[in-house]
C-alpha cells in the first residue's frame, strides 16, 4: 500500500520539474552512454557498457520512485488548515524549556526538508513531536542525544 504525501504547490511542481528532467534530459543521456560504449566491440568485457547499463538502471529505479511519490501527492489548501493545531505547512514557533532557545520551523513533506530554511519533515522526530499540538502545549520529543521539551508558542500558515 502505497503512504499519501502532502505537498505545497511550490513543492509539488518542483518534484514533477525534477521527474521531467530525469525523463527528458537523463534518459536520453543514458541510452547514448549505453550505445557509445556497445559500439566499442566485444560486450563480454566492456566495462564502460556494464556501467552504463549500471547507471541506467539506477535512473529508471529513481523515476519509478518519483512516479510514485508523484501519483500519491495531494496539494494542501493551505486556507483550509486548522490553525489551532500544528500541522503539515504550519510554521510554528517553538521554545526549547531546558535551553530557553526560540525556534521557527515549517513543517513540510519529507522531500521539502530544508533545515537551513527551517523547513523540517513532518516525518522526523521533532516534526512527528509537533503534529496536532496547540499553542501552549508541550511536546516531548525522543531525539538521537537524548529527550527534548518543546513548548509551542505560536502557529502560523506557511
Amino acid at each position: 500500500m502505497s503512504k499519501v504525501s502532502y505537498y505545497s504547490e511550490e513543492g509539488l511542481k518542483k518534484l514533477r520539474d525534477e521527474l521531467n528532467k530525469l525523463k527528458d534530459i537523463e534518459r536520453p543521456k543514458a541510452s547514448q552512454a549505453i550505445a557509445e560504449a556497445r559500439d566499442k566491440g566485444d560486450l563480454s568485457e566492456n566495462a564502460e557498457y556494464d556501467a552504463a547499463k549500471e547507471a541506467q538502471g539506477m535512473l529508471e529505479l529513481q523515476i519509478s520512485k518519483m512516479e510514485e511519490v508523484l501519483s500519491n501527492a495531494r496539494i494542501i489548501d493551505e486556507s483550509q488548515l486548522d490553525m489551532s493545531k500544528v500541522l503539515v505547512l504550519s510554521t510554528v514557533e517553538v521554545k526549547n524549556l531546558s535551553t530557553g532557545q526560540l525556534m521557527k520551523y515549517t513543517l513540510v513533506a519529507q522531500t521539502e526538508a530544508d533545515l537551513k530554511n527551517g523547513k523540517i519533515s513532518v516525518e522526523s522526530p521533532i516534526g512527528r513531536g509537533l503534529l496536532g499540538k496547540g499553542v501552549g502545549e508541550i511536546a516531548e520529543i525522543l531525539i538521537p542525544n537524548g529527550k527534548i521539551e518543546l513548548e509551542i508558542i505560536n502557529i502560523n500558515r506557511g
